[in-house]
């Protein structure tokens, strides 16, 4: 005859088995991409930025009613000459504005948007320039160390900002002008 302590080992076993399954880490979801957070952060800045002006922002496959398009696009990407230009190797000149929700968003997130636009263009560029150069991709990227440099830094700061962003419990960013995503006067 079996002791009740070797009775009870099949149970204890058991109640040991369930109670190491009950305290493992439960399972953590997949981190979302990165250039996601940012495009989602980007998108409520602009948002709030168009809404506060009492414009409609615009939606994939929707376009604003004619008379407000203009408005819109002016609100959203600024208006007259584009304040910022990089000169490409390839011949081409890329500009954008200062003014605008994007630029705007654009200031918030990365905390330096003259930085970002330099930097992303220069990057975004480097197999263009190879191609161009009849050159390896690795030859062009040793060209541009700081650029490079500048654009995962100030990429890290804006997923930092667009997290915290995204994250907050307030369904809209802050009223202060210099985080709203507010176009600079």
């Amino acid at each position: 005859m079996r002791s009740p302590f070797e009775r009870g080992r099949p149970w204890l076993l058991l109640a040991a088995l369930f109670l190491a399954a009950g305290c493992t880490a439960p399972q953590s979801s997949p981190r979302p991409d990165p250039d996601d957070v940012i495009k989602a952060a980007t998108q409520r800045l602009t948002d709030h930025c168009l809404t506060r002006q009492g414009l409609v922002p615009p939606r994939p496959g929707q376009s604003p009613p004619p008379e407000q398009q203009q408005k819109v696009s002016a609100a959203l990407f600024g208006t007259g000459p584009a304040q910022l230009s990089v000169s490409l190797p390839t011949g081409y000149v890329v500009r954008t504005h200062t003014d605008g929700c994007l630029a705007a968003a654009q200031q918030r997130l990365y905390g330096d948007q003259p930085g970002w636009f330099r930097a992303s263009v220069v990057v975004n560029n480097l197999k263009p320039e190879a191609d161009h150069n009849h050159q390896s991709l690795a030859e062009v990227r040793a060209r541009h160390p700081a650029e490079i440099t500048d654009f995962e830094r100030l990429r890290a700061h804006a997923l930092s900002q667009a997290t915290a962003l995204l994250n907050s419990p307030s369904t809209s960013p802050s009223t202060s002008p210099s985080t709203t995503g507010e176009p600079s006067p």
